[in-house]
């Protein structure tokens, strides 16, 4: 399994790829690897991987792998017709 990692290492070399690219080339195919093995179950993706599920979905997301979009946060819904009262300070 190393000389075939090791002659990957060479051919990304001489194909002129950075280290991050490379990285992000074998993420996302481990990712990708993974969600198959495990017929898209992210938790036991996850656990094949060794990472967190949080994780799983951040880079599934960055990768857009698996269909995933990312999330829009929304502002959280003031209370209506209540609001709160200021605290007062005695003394």
């Amino acid at each position: 399994m190393k000389d075939g990692f090791d002659g990957l290492v060479e051919h990304l070399l001489d194909g002129g790829l950075f280290l991050q690219q490379a990285i992000e080339i074998l993420e996302k195919s481990m990712i990708q690897g993974a969600l198959q093995n495990n017929h898209g179950n992210q938790c036991a993706a996850a656990k094949q991987l060794g990472i967190h599920r949080n994780t799983l979905q951040r880079k599934m997301v960055a990768y857009e792998v698996g269909g995933t979009r990312p999330r829009i946060k929304r502002k959280p819904i003031t209370r209506a017709g209540h609001p709160r009262k200021k605290k007062t300070v005695n003394g």
